[in-house]
């Protein structure tokens, strides 16, 4: 189900395909990591709404990701979900794909050859927040590993088309595998 709802001011879709998750869990915890980076890292924040014209919640194959087209923030279903995965977390992949929508609204096109500078840019933003939340030493530790890959690592290839298949494998065995209305 397909579903529109205002989070923290900010529009968020929220296309809720798995009967064991509740949305209304989903959108609560998008805006307990709305809260940390609107008392954390406040001028991000008051950016979000010129970087994504919304946030999406959907089943895809990484945590977070943008989508250029839509100028859309998207915040994966079951990471959201996750009672492991803290507001911390959430908080700084939000901040992460906001970097990336900035660049994308700025009008600079990815480059082959520059991923990796881009991702070290949306990594550092990951940084700053995680060393100002307290307690989020998960972020910061994710955010300096992954800042101190090579290139090729750092911002690696995917086939979205292999990824995607392997979520909807996940999803059929698991018997949660349904179609949005």
């Amino acid at each position: 189900m397909i579903e529109d709802h205002v989070v923290r001011g900010l529009p968020v879709v929220v296309e809720n395909t798995r009967p064991d998750i509740q949305t209304a869990q989903v959108l609560d915890r998008l805006g307990q990591a709305l809260d940390l980076v609107a008392r954390y890292a406040p001028a991000r924040f008051r950016r979000l709404r010129h970087d994504f014209a919304m946030i999406l919640v959907q089943r895809f194959p990484c945590r977070a990701a943008y989508v250029p087209d839509r100028h859309a923030g998207l915040i994966e279903l079951t990471f959201l979900a996750h009672p492991d995965i803290t507001p911390a977390q959430v908080a700084a992949s939000i901040v992460h794909e906001a970097v990336h929508a900035r660049i994308d609204r700025m009008g600079i096109r990815r480059v082959d050859g520059r991923e990796a500078k881009e991702e070290r840019l949306c990594r550092r933003a990951e940084l700053e927040l995680g060393l100002a939340i307290p307690g989020a030493d998960v972020v910061v530790a994710r955010a300096r590993d992954a800042m101190a890959l090579a290139d090729q690592d750092v911002a690696p290839e995917i086939d979205w088309r292999i990824a995607g298949a392997r979520v909807r494998e996940v999803d059929e065995r698991s018997g949660t595998n349904f179609e949005a209305d």
